[in-house]
């Protein structure tokens, strides 16, 4: 199993189009996202990870069993996607 602790990046946090853009990515890949050593929860599922609240600057923990999956997941949440 991967792990990687990353930074989130978009100004604004996880809201709806960076959380769009992460959980398409994590579609179908088996990943977990989980924040501040809280419980993990689907990648894949944008009403959960915008639950989250996770917020510019603030750490959130991906795990996959591959770990070109958790490179290209954490690439993502390291870019601010609001910038794009």
């Amino acid at each position: 199993m991967a792990e990687r602790t990353v930074v989130v990046a978009s100004a604004q946090g996880l809201h709806a189009r960076p959380a769009k853009i992460f959980t398409q990515a994590a579609a179908g890949k088996g990943a977990t996202i989980a924040k501040d050593g809280g419980t993990p929860i689907d990648a894949a599922s944008i009403l959960r990870v915008m639950a989250l609240g996770v917020k510019n600057g603030e750490s959130v923990t991906i795990t996959a069993d591959d770990e070109a999956v958790v490179a290209e997941l954490a690439q993502l949440l390291e870019t601010d996607l609001d910038a794009e």
